[in-house]
């Protein structure tokens, strides 16, 4: 596994990232204007991604089906997208990025910016099992030779952008801040329209019924996983084996059901109810 990160005071990083993230710690300046996309790998982030994409355009799905994600919300991590976002031209409005980093790695000047942040979270059972059929096809990481390596993985901590328990336990110490807003991929599955609602608000930008009613239709599984520019199609073969995984696979919740084994799901169980002690359980509805 080693050969296949870059290890970083002990967490695992995929290849493309920066090379010197003290530096990008340290130095990045953070706008007021910018709004951050913040998750775990296989949170729902392209989901969102895409909601704050419409958002933006007011329903317009133009921007969306002409421009691919990661150039519409670049990873500031990213050796490419760190490049695009520091040559962002003032002129061509707010700077949108991206990041899957742990909140002790992340800019921070961002801790003293008016800069919104949307962290989006998933019931960590989906994540792993979303997260095995997706990085088996990555050509950037070890991937994994069964489900229950990864499963033993994820426990662990040994994949890509660490333990997901600091993960979450790091970023929602912000909840509560005025730019700071969490949202769950459960929330969008349950009420879209309502989840979409609250993101607008905390954007300021307040929809329409017909740009809301757009923004819905254009986020609906079925059109994201047909539109090119966000279903990672785009990807090159050299980063994505696209006969072995795709981005957007079911869009649903609850399907660790179908891929735990009972002893999975009890010893799962058991290191939840260690690593979440003290966090507020309501904040996760898949409690």
């Amino acid at each position: 596994m080693d050969a296949d990160y870059k290890w970083v005071d002990g967490i695992p990083f995929p290849t493309l990232i920066v090379e010197n993230l003290e530096l990008l710690r340290d130095e990045f300046v953070v706008k007021d204007e910018d709004v951050i996309t913040l998750s775990y790998p296989k949170s729902g982030t392209t989901w969102l991604l895409e909601i704050i994409s419409l958002i933006h355009s007011r329903g317009d799905p133009s921007w969306v089906q002409s421009v691919v994600t990661w150039d519409r919300s670049p990873w500031v991590e990213g050796v490419d997208g760190y490049e695009a976002i520091r040559k962002h031209r003032p002129e061509k409005g707010p700077r949108f990025y991206t990041s899957h980093l742990p909140i002790q790695f992340f800019p921070r000047s961002f801790f003293n910016s008016k800069a919104k942040a949307i962290y989006i979270i998933r019931n960590p059972r989906d994540i792993i099992t979303s997260g095995y059929f997706f990085w088996k096809g990555m050509k950037i990481i070890k991937s994994p030779e069964s489900f229950e390596q990864f499963f033993q993985w994820f426990l662990q901590g040994n994949v890509t952008y660490g333990s997901w328990f600091d993960h979450i336990r790091g970023w929602l110490s912000m909840r509560g801040k005025d730019n700071f807003l969490v949202v769950a991929y459960e929330d969008l599955h349950q009420d879209r329209r309502g989840t979409v609602e609250l993101i607008s608000q905390f954007l300021g930008c307040k929809l329409t019924p017909e740009e809301l009613s757009s923004v819905l239709k254009n986020t609906s599984f079925q059109v994201m996983k047909d539109n090119k520019m966000s279903n990672f199609s785009q990807l090159p073969d050299t980063i994505m084996d696209h006969s072995k995984a795709q981005l957007i696979r079911k869009g649903i919740t609850g399907d660790w059901k179908n891929h735990f084994t009972l002893a999975q799901s009890e010893t799962f169980d058991k290191v939840y109810e260690e690593k979440m002690a003290g966090l507020p359980r309501e904040a996760f509805p898949w409690e």
